[in-house]
């Protein structure tokens, strides 16, 4: 310390000095090398205590208390290396001034106490009025700058001289005492707060990782020799305890965090910390030394029966249909296997009654022919398929009866909503898009042979006007060979992808393999042409990811655009090869932003990939110092082309020398040089609707899906009112283009669909932040129709959010509140729905959107805790075996969010090496994986309550067996099978039609089509396992001036060039 130099007349002289300097360096922007050389100085003349400078440092602005100035924490290091302020000092400030103060109800109602403490006393005859204490005002948003000092302290303590005193240390463990209850308190009410009524979810985050990197802290703290060194003497005692009791309360709060951090405190809790009290650490050794030698295996719990209830696969159904479809077939079938244990006809019936339930809740809960063509397409083209693999899996021993097990499903559908033939007529409402379902389910599985004609008659009466499809039963192969050879034939299949006739699988199929080959053989002409017409139709990819992987769709369109091949010598034109490149990415970006996939589910490795770099980075500006003279060419030809009148527009010139890729890359640089150039008034409104008419068109169309997410988060920003008003305008050109062709308008549409969900949401933060404009409402209009199709993603809107913040209790009286409340309710219906299914009746409304945003909101472990205290409830009861079957296929269900990156994308992420890779997300746990931590830790609450212990463990049991992967397939078929095939080149859809054929000779009417089952995508086949199985076994900144020259100079004369120097100062992030 620098204590050797003269003391200042006065502490509060000393402390307006260090005030009046901090002050000035934080408006100054004062460089850490200039602060480090003037503290010293100001120390050496006005010595201040460690607390004062750490107070001072730390405390709210006049006028400003959002959050930390971002130099504080490096001021802050800067103090800690010269020794003007320490640990405790940091640790007591920052804690004064917490915005944890303000979250939590206690704190805060604590903080206004002490605050408003005027006392008066009265003595010998005379009343002394002491003077109020001034209220402390602290942060509003402290918590990200509250995880980098944490971190800073750590590194301090790990790498610098530690604590010297055993004052110093009892003094941080006091602290850190009171941190933990503070961070405890700040949890409860955050938990209260499920829905976000008070705190929002990014709070939530913030306080996460600030506590994370105080655990970190603690951890250090409590392993440091001196700290174990005080705790060792007696005088300790009561700093121990309060120690103690502060962990006893905090470590509930923190069961979500990573295991090591929770089993680290928990040691030094149990272990470290309880060696100093031995006496206290024997008594409780006693009493748990027998539950520690039982393992899970060995845990005994209570039986309670096992029971397939019809809302078990419901949920799992839905699951896999919410956001983009998860039908994997291998995990589907496999999944069937563990739940029915190889009984085929309880598990086709028990199919078709779940995916007919799925669908009458999609119409029950009005939620639109949309998400109903998807719910359709399923029953009718993907669950007939599914019951020809059960039929082919079947043992000879035990046939499987097909007509039987639809009869049986059947009879139990809601006839009000899936009418038969001659029901319709009697129906007085108009046509729904569910009521044809029953006829076209029973058509397609009369298509592929489960069904005789006689049978289908049976099921829906007398009148049957409609008949099988003229051109019959497709076979896959048929269809890539004739697509091959007419490229037109594709196209008539991507229109047929609507129909409800039973064939939409092998067309699905087909459509995929034939793009495959294309990508494949470089026929970048014919892929245009596929790419282009499903990106017009979002409907259709749902359809195709129905029957299709979406890796065996989507890799081999980013090897073709991450390997463009670029340009051939004798290249006579330029703009096919831009149109080409540009509606294969449109495909592609279609995928990724209607179902959210990141780069790592695109398997991407390379981190020179362009597709990589495009979805990581390819809506954000660049500051032009960072563009390479290239891209600085090539941006200042872009700029020239569009808005030179003279230049004479684009032409094969500057496309010849600018690939595809780098004109893509360089939008929202582009973008962002044009707002600056409209909002300065360097760019006239004739000149700008010019340019923008090129982008309006065919050939650039595609490019202007990473200008609109650029242009949506400009408006998110507080920047200049001029540059906002100049992204509306710029929106109302492309949005709402006045002349425009049939094709460009189509294209234009596609577009749309891709960005209309962002753009409406930074549209309507524009509005509230000018609500004067009426730019706005013209904008929403034209994205009005676009924004039902823009996201798939499994994500619940405002007014399901809404509806289950509400009050939840039985016949709605008002027993509890919020989220939690309403996922108790939803249980509570599954189970009693399930526990006396009507004959003809609707399921409950359900929607697995619901327990996909409580993971969210909530997280695993609060999610779980929820689950497990409703099926507690049910232990007793007669429900208790339906109870465990709903809450298992919760567990059990696909997970949209989490399970589109897979491990495969991560290895692949991990191969790409840390540089330039795309970062993989940090995936959140899920509730398999919170449930096994707790069964992992049910010796814990075994002496809690014995009760949840044995729910844990039975629940966890179950969610295993039913999740136990598939037996691994058999080495060889048999001899009649093999020779039946005629090769050793045998795939699993040919074994499952041999097998039907050796096996069992009254399939044969069945003629079953096995096209498409061949172990690959997402076919029907297991990926290549058996399915016997399921029989037999058991288990910018900066400027335009790229080359020195105003590069928008000339274009308009003086006008134009006028002020453009400005346009360095302006920084748009």
């Amino acid at each position: 310390m620098f204590g050797s130099g003269p003391a200042s007349a006065s502490l509060p002289a000393a402390a307006a000095q260090w005030q009046k300097f901090l002050e000035r360096a934080r408006l100054r922007r004062l460089d850490t090398e200039k602060f480090a050389v003037y503290a010293p100085l100001l120390a050496s003349k006005h010595r201040l205590p460690p607390a004062y400078v750490a107070d001072l440092l730390l405390r709210t602005n006049k006028g400003h208390r959002d959050f930390l100035d971002p130099r504080v924490p490096q001021y802050l290091q800067v103090l800690l290396k010269l020794k003007l302020v320490d640990t405790p000092s940091v640790l007591r400030a920052l804690y004064k001034y917490s915005s944890s103060h303000t979250h939590a109800p206690q704190q805060q109602q604590e903080g206004q106490q002490n605050g408003e403490k005027g006392t008066s006393q009265k003595g010998k005859g005379k009343e002394k009025h002491h003077p109020p204490r001034a209220e402390i005002v602290r942060w509003t948003h402290s918590y990200a700058s509250e995880e980098l000092i944490f971190w800073r302290l750590h590194k301090e303590l790990q790498q610098g001289p530690g604590m010297r005193t055993a004052r110093e240390a009892i003094e941080v463990v006091r602290l850190v005492a009171r941190w933990m209850v503070l961070f405890t308190d700040v949890a409860a009410a955050f938990s209260r707060d499920a829905f976000g009524a008070v705190h929002d979810l990014q709070t939530k985050e913030e306080m996460a990782m600030a506590r994370q990197a105080f655990i970190v802290l603690v951890l250090e703290v409590c392993n440091s020799p001196m700290v174990l060194r005080t705790f060792a003497k007696p005088a300790a005692k009561a700093t121990r305890k309060k120690l103690a009791e502060a962990l006893d309360g905090f470590m509930p709060s923190i069961m979500g965090l990573p295991t090591e951090f929770i089993s680290r405190l928990e040691h030094f809790r149990t272990q470290t910390l309880a060696s100093f009290d031995p006496d206290e650490k024997k008594d409780a050794a006693e009493v748990n030394s027998y539950m520690d030698m039982i393992g899970l295996d060995n845990f005994q719990v209570p039986v309670i029966p096992t029971e397939n209830s019809r809302a078990g696969l419901y949920i799992y159904v839905h699951a896999a249909l919410v956001g983009r479809p998860m039908l994997d077939d291998t995990a589907l079938f496999t999944y069937l296997h563990n739940r029915y244990q190889g009984d085929i006809q309880t598990t086709a019936v028990q199919l078709i009654l779940a995916s007919f339930d799925v669908l009458a809740n999609a119409v029950f809960r009005n939620e639109g022919s949309r998400t109903g063509h998807l719910l359709k397409s399923y029953v009718v083209n993907k669950v007939p398929l599914i019951l020809v693999s059960l039929a082919a899996s079947s043992p000879p021993m035990y046939p499987f009866d097909a007509e039987l097990c639809i009869t049986q499903a059947l009879a139990q559908v809601d006839i009000n909503v899936f009418p038969t033939l001659s029901g319709m007529f009697d129906m007085n409402s108009n046509s729904s898009f569910q009521d044809s379902v029953r006829q076209d389910f029973c058509f397609a599985c009369q298509l592929h042979g489960l069904l005789s004609s006689s049978a289908t008659e049976t099921l829906l009466g007398d009148i049957t006007y409609q008949s099988l499809p003229d051109e019959g039963r497709y076979v896959k192969e048929s269809l890539v060979q004739s697509c091959l050879e007419d490229i037109e034939r594709a196209q008539k299949l991507i229109g047929e992808l609507d129909n409800m006739a039973g064939n939409t699988g092998a067309a699905a199929q087909a459509i995929v393999e034939v793009i495959v080959s294309l990508c494949r053989n470089k026929e970048t002409m014919s892929l245009k042409q596929l790419c282009g017409q499903l990106a017009s139709k979002p409907l259709s990819l749902d359809v195709l990811l129905l029957f299709n992987n979406q890796q065996k769709i989507l890799h081999p369109i980013c090897e073709v655009l991450d390997n463009w091949g670029g340009y051939d010598e004798d290249q006579g034109e330029y703009q096919p090869v831009y149109e080409e490149f540009g509606s294969i990415l449109l495909l592609l970006l279609a995928f990724v932003y209607r179902y959210g996939l990141s780069p790592a589910d695109l398997g991407i490795r390379s981190p020179d990939s362009f597709v990589g770099r495009l979805l990581s980075k390819g809506h954000l500006s660049r500051p032009l110092d960072d563009l390479t003279e290239q891209e600085k060419s090539h941006l200042n030809g872009w700029i020239h082309g569009l808005f030179d009148t003279e230049a004479g527009g684009l032409g094969d010139e500057l496309m010849s020398t600018c690939p595809p890729q780098d004109f893509y890359l360089l939008m929202p640089t582009l973008f962002q040089q044009i707002i600056l150039a409209l909002s300065t008034r360097n760019l006239t409104e004739d000149l700008l609707r010019g340019g923008l008419e090129y982008l309006v068109d065919v050939l650039l169309l595609p490019s202007l899906v990473p200008a609109i997410l650029y242009l949506s988060n400009h408006l998110w920003t507080t920047g200049p009112s001029e540059q906002q008003r100049a992204v509306i305008r710029v929106l109302h050109l492309i949005v709402r283009p006045t002349s425009i062709s049939t094709d460009a308008s189509t294209m234009l549409s596609s577009v749309l669909n891709i960005v209309a969900k962002p753009l409406e949401h930074a549209l309507r933060t524009y509005q509230r932040q000018d609500p004067t404009s009426q730019e706005v409402e013209p904008l929403l209009r034209a994205l009005k129709e676009h924004i039902p199709l823009s996201r798939r993603t499994g994500g619940a809107d405002h007014s399901e959010l809404e509806s289950w913040a509400g009050t939840h209790g039985p016949n709605n009286t008002p027993v509890t509140a919020g989220l939690p409340a309403a996922l108790r309710h939803t249980v509570q219906s599954l189970v009693q729905w399930a526990q006396n299914p009507p004959v003809n009746g609707m399921p409950p409304p359900y929607t697995h959107r619901q327990i996909l945003a409580a993971l969210k909101v909530l997280g695993a472990q609060r999610l779980l805790s929820i689950l497990l205290e409703e099926l507690k409830a049910h232990n007793d009861s007669q429900s208790a075996s339906i109870a465990y079957d709903v809450v298992t296929a919760i567990v059990c269900a696909p997970d949209v969010t989490s399970e589109a990156f897979t491990s495969a994308a991560a290895n692949a992420l991990q191969d790409a090496g840390a540089f330039g890779a795309p970062e993989p997300p940090q995936r959140k746990m899920t509730l398999r994986e919170a449930l096994k931590a707790e069964a992992d830790d049910w010796k814990r609450i075994q002496k809690t309550d014995s009760v949840m212990a044995e729910t844990v463990v039975r629940l966890y049991r179950r969610v295993e067996a039913q999740m136990v992967p598939p037996p691994a397939p058999p080495p060889l078929l048999q001899p009649e099978l093999a020779a039946a095939l005629g090769g050793d080149d045998i795939t699993l859809g040919d074994a499952i039609a041999a097998a039907a054929a050796v096996g069992d000779q009254n399939m044969d009417a069945m003629s079953l089509d096995t096209t498409g089952l061949d172990g690959t995508g997402a076919d029907l086949g297991l990926g290549g396992g058996d399915l016997s199985g399921l029989a037999s076994a058991t288990g910018s900144t900066g400027g335009l001036d790229l080359s020195g020259d105003d590069i928008f100079g000339g274009l308009t004369g003086n006008d134009f060039a006028a002020d453009f120097g400005s346009w360095e100062s302006m920084e748009l992030g």
